[in-house]
C-alpha cells in the first residue's frame, strides 16, 4: 500500500556538514502547531560520496514523519534542490539549510502567513549566530549571515534567498526541476527562480515570526571569507540582467554604474575607517565589495562559492 501524499515536504540540502545536518533535522522533529502526519523530510546529500547516508538513517529511526534520503553527487545547490523536488510529493515545499536551526513554531508561522495572504512564496528572517570564541568583527559577521526584513508580516514586492522559505509547488515554473543549473557554481539560482516567478505574477509574503538560527562553520567567520562573498553577492543583479532573455542591457548598465560609484565612495571610506580603527570598518568594506561586484561581474571576475566539493 502506498503512503498518502504529504501536504508539506521539508527539504534540507547538505554537503559534509553532519553536525549541522543533525541539528537542522532535529529541529524539524520539534515543530508545533502543525500536523506532523502531513509532513515528510527530504535530505539531499550533495557530496561525491554518500557521506550523510548513515547520519540520515540514524535520524530517521527517531523521526515523527517519513524521511527520504537522496544522494546527488553532481555538485551544486541547484542540482541538490532539483534532486529533492523530484522526490518530494508535498503541495508545499519548505526549505531549511544544513547550518540552520528552526524554533518550534517556525513551520506553523510560515503556513499561517501563507494562508492569510494566499502567498506563492513566504520568506522568514535568519539570525546569524557566532560562537563565543569569535570576537573580531562579531557584530558584522553575525549580521552578514542574517536576513532581516519588515517588522510585521505581510505581502512584499521583492524576494529573498531560498533558506527559510515556503513555496507553493503549483506556482513553480517547473514543479520538478525549477532551479537553473547554470547557477550551480556562482550561486543565485534562487534569485533567478524567484525573479522568473515575480515576472509571472507570483505573490510573495514575509513571515516575521518564522525565524531560524544560522550557525556558519567557523572557517567562514572571517573577513577573508565574507568580503569575497559580498563581492560575489554584488555580482547577482548585474549577472541576472545579462542572463535575462532578452538581455536587459539598460538594467545592466544601471547596475554597473551604481556599483562603480558605490565601490569608489565606500572603498575610500573603508580605507579611512581602517586607518582610524573605526568599529564599523567591516560594514563599510562589505558595501564597497558589493559595489565592485556589480561592476565586475563577468568571466574571470566570477567567484565560485557554491557547489564545490570540500
Amino acid at each position: 500500500m502506498s503512503r498518502p501524499a504529504p501536504r508539506i515536504s521539508l527539504v534540507i540540502p547538505t554537503q559534509r556538514r553532519l553536525d549541522g545536518l543533525a541539528t537542522a533535522v532535529g529541529s524539524t522533529f520539534r515543530q508545533t502547531g502543525v500536523d506532523l502526519a502531513g509532513l515528510e523530510l527530504v535530505v539531499v546529500d550533495n557530496d561525491q560520496t554518500d557521506s550523510a547516508r548513515q547520519t540520515v538513517a540514524d535520524l530517521a529511526a527517531e523521526a515523527p514523519f517519513y524521511i527520504i534520503y537522496v544522494h546527488e553527487p553532481d555538485p551544486g545547490v541547484a542540482n541538490a534542490r532539483n534532486a529533492a523536488l523530484e522526490q518530494a510529493r508535498g503541495e508545499f515545499i519548505a526549505f531549511l539549510d544544513d547550518d540552520e536551526e528552526a524554533p518550534e513554531g517556525w513551520l506553523a508561522a510560515l503556513l499561517d502567513v501563507q494562508g492569510r495572504y494566499d502567498a506563492d512564496v513566504v520568506f522568514g528572517p535568519v539570525r546569524g549566530r557566532a560562537p563565543a570564541s569569535v570576537t573580531a568583527h562579531r557584530e558584522y559577521l553575525e549580521r552578514f549571515f542574517s536576513r532581516e526584513g519588515p517588522a510585521q508580516s505581510g505581502i512584499i514586492d521583492h524576494y529573498y534567498g531560498c533558506g527559510d522559505s515556503l513555496i507553493r509547488r503549483s506556482a513553480l515554473p517547473d514543479p520538478r526541476r525549477p532551479f537553473s543549473a547554470i547557477r550551480n557554481h556562482i550561486g543565485g539560482e534562487d534569485d533567478l527562480l524567484f525573479g522568473e516567478m515575480k515576472a509571472r505574477g507570483a505573490r510573495f509574503a514575509w513571515a516575521a515570526e518564522a525565524w531560524v538560527w544560522e550557525d556558519p562553520v567557523p572557517a567562514r567567520l572571517t573577513l577573508g571569507y565574507t568580503i569575497p562573498r559580498a563581492f560575489a553577492y554584488g555580482q547577482g543583479p548585474s549577472a541576472a540582467c545579462a542572463a535575462a532573455n532578452p538581455p536587459d542591457r539598460l538594467g545592466l548598465c544601471r547596475w554597473m554604474a551604481q556599483g562603480l560609484v558605490q565601490a569608489a565612495v565606500f572603498g575610500a571610506l573603508a580605507g579611512i575607517k581602517r586607518l582610524t580603527g573605526a568599529p564599523d570598518f567591516a560594514f563599510t568594506l562589505d558595501r564597497a565589495a558589493r559595489g565592485l561586484g556589480k561592476t565586475l561581474w563577468w568571466g574571470p571576475f566570477k567567484l565560485k562559492f557554491y557547489g564545490l566539493r570540500a
